[in-house]
């Protein structure tokens, strides 16, 4: 390593983003997986909105007993 660094022309934050714009991944149980992606296949629509649609459901319920 070099005992210094000339950082005198670089830009702050080029290779950085908004925490919004993270989306982390979410990892299913195998069963539920393959559940669900039967039931996409089916619908002939991927995953990710099936399970979407699932959260959601349950979303509302939680919400209609709180």
């Amino acid at each position: 390593m070099r005992e210094e660094y000339d950082f005198s022309k670089g830009k702050r934050g080029i290779y950085s983003r908004e925490l919004k714009d993270l989306h982390l991944p979410v990892y299913l149980n195998p069963k539920l997986e393959q559940y669900y992606q039967k039931i996409a296949e089916k619908k002939n629509i991927d995953l990710s909105t099936i399970v979407n649609s699932v959260l959601e459901k349950e979303m509302e319920l939680h919400d209609s007993l709180s």
